[in-house]
């Protein structure tokens, strides 16, 4: 695999991005605790898997054939980076605590969770042109891919559990304008960053 340790960097900051995930997690975490948020982040976690194999199959073909096509993802998915930046940067703030409760079951909360990374398009447009680019087109694909989406999916574990332990003590926080706007612009910052070390980077 090339350049895995800035794809552990990119992935990281695109869990941590406050989005439609992040914001379950935490509504979660704060009204049901971090087992009752359990689930959810594991739907996440799982849906991430899905999208990915969905993705694979004519990635794989893809990128053993044409060179030029793997160079056109690369920059697109650089391109898509920087946009994903400059939209978090002036986003709006995330309203997450007006939300309705629901009852804390396991499998609700999975099915959740899977659904919305299904839907997501951060989840679809990472798989489909930014984690193509980390893949050598000479050694196997396979490997290299399953690597990655696990990586991924690990780090959506990790991250969101952070999240939701740290949510209670930072409720109040959360919902201020001045820490809504610093998570917003911290991460617009950390996606236009990356967004351009990938389009600068050597193959």
């Amino acid at each position: 695999m090339k350049l895995y340790p800035l794809f552990v960097l990119v992935a990281s900051v695109t869990v941590l991005i406050p989005g439609p995930g992040v914001v379950m997690t935490l509504t979660n975490a704060v009204r049901f605790g971090m087992r009752g948020s359990l689930g959810g982040i594991l739907g996440i976690a799982a849906g991430a898997f899905v999208v990915a194999a969905i993705s694979s199959s004519s990635l794989g073909l893809l990128l053993a054939t044409s060179s030029l096509a793997f160079s056109a993802l690369r920059f697109i998915g650089g391109a898509y980076l920087i946009y994903l930046g400059i939209r978090c940067w002036r986003s709006p703030p995330l309203r997450w605590v007006d939300q309705p409760t629901h009852r804390a079951t396991f499998g609700k909360r999975f099915v959740e969770g899977l659904s919305l990374q299904l839907t997501n398009p951060k989840a679809i447009f990472f798989f489909l042109s930014v984690l193509p680019q980390f893949i050598d087109p000479d050694a196997s694909y396979a490997v290299q891919f399953s690597a990655l989406v696990v990586t991924y999916s690990a780090l959506v574990v990790l991250v969101h559990s952070v999240y939701a332990i740290g949510a209670q003590r930072a409720r109040r926080w959360l919902g201020s304008e001045g820490g809504g706007k610093m998570v917003r612009r911290l991460g617009g910052a950390s996606f236009a960053f990356f967004g351009g070390a990938l389009l600068t980077a050597k193959p």
